[in-house]
């Protein structure tokens, strides 16, 4: 009896790897992660933005404004019959030479204000009155074409299409009667500037005639430009400061750019 239970014994501990070595132990594999794409959605910027970020020109001085702008000028000329040297003369006065705060945030050359019917860009700025409307272009090229459209379409400005092509003396008098500028002194201006930087010889390029400096302003006028001042003028042209006052009428020493001076005696 003793014996049969070792027997059992030695049986079942011998059983007992078998079993357990057959026993499956089941494998499941963890899902595999799923990364989720998110998608941005990313806004874009609309076309004039964007252009104003490459297009905008800062200018430093006139010549400068002048060899950047001479040929946009003489293409208006070509298309609209506006004298070259008009728009860009009106170009440096009206933006300060590409360097006023206006021009620098609206490409707007030309001083040009909303008015009825602007859908475009728009900017508001002191000037004759407290914020006022004024265009903004998405390039200053187009601030170009806007001023010859702008003048093109109106009947005040009508008549200086009549003048002879490439008086800038008859288009500078008659934009500041049709009302363009409130400056009384604005023709005198536009004159001295023209004649100064000699803007009118885009006028005959465009006309395909000889350029002629002119000489009257030379000779019995001065045009007053940046830095002058009475005495300076009268060292110049061997005049006294009181020669000077009393021929110009003068009751002061105040003269402003564009300011022309009588030097006869």
């Amino acid at each position: 009896m003793k014996l049969k239970y070792i027997f059992i014994c030695l049986l079942a501990i011998g059983l007992f790897p078998s079993c357990k070595s057959k026993k499956h132990v089941a494998y499941h594999p963890h899902p595999k992660k799923i990364q989720e794409k998110v998608v941005v959605a990313v806004k874009e910027k609309e076309p004039d933005e964007i252009i104003n970020e490459e297009k905008e020109t800062i200018t430093t001085s006139t010549l400068e404004y002048i060899d950047l702008y001479k040929e946009a000028a003489m293409e208006e000329m070509r298309e609209f019959k506006i004298p070259a040297s008009i728009t860009l003369a009106q170009g440096i006065i009206e933006s300060s030479s590409g360097n006023s705060e206006l021009t620098r945030k609206s490409n707007n050359h030309f001083g040009i204000k909303c008015h009825i019917g602007w859908e475009g860009g728009q900017i508001y700025h002191d000037d004759d009155e407290k914020g006022e409307c004024f265009r903004v272009y998405s390039d200053p090229k187009i601030s170009y074409r806007d001023h010859s459209i702008f003048l093109t379409g109106r009947e005040r400005y009508s008549k200086l299409f009549k003048l002879e092509q490439g008086d800038y003396i008859g288009w500078a008098k008659g934009l500041s009667e049709a009302g363009y500028a409130t400056d009384r002194r604005y023709p005198a201006k536009i004159i001295g500037l023209i004649e100064k930087f000699e803007l009118n010889k885009y006028d005959t390029e465009v006309l395909g005639k000889p350029f002629e400096v002119a000489k009257t302003a030379e000779s019995s006028n001065h045009i007053v430009v940046k830095g002058d001042t009475l005495y300076s003028i009268s060292r110049k042209y061997g005049l006294s400061v009181e020669e000077l006052k009393k021929i110009n009428g003068l009751h002061s020493n105040e003269i402003s750019i564009g300011q022309i001076l009588s030097l006869a005696k």
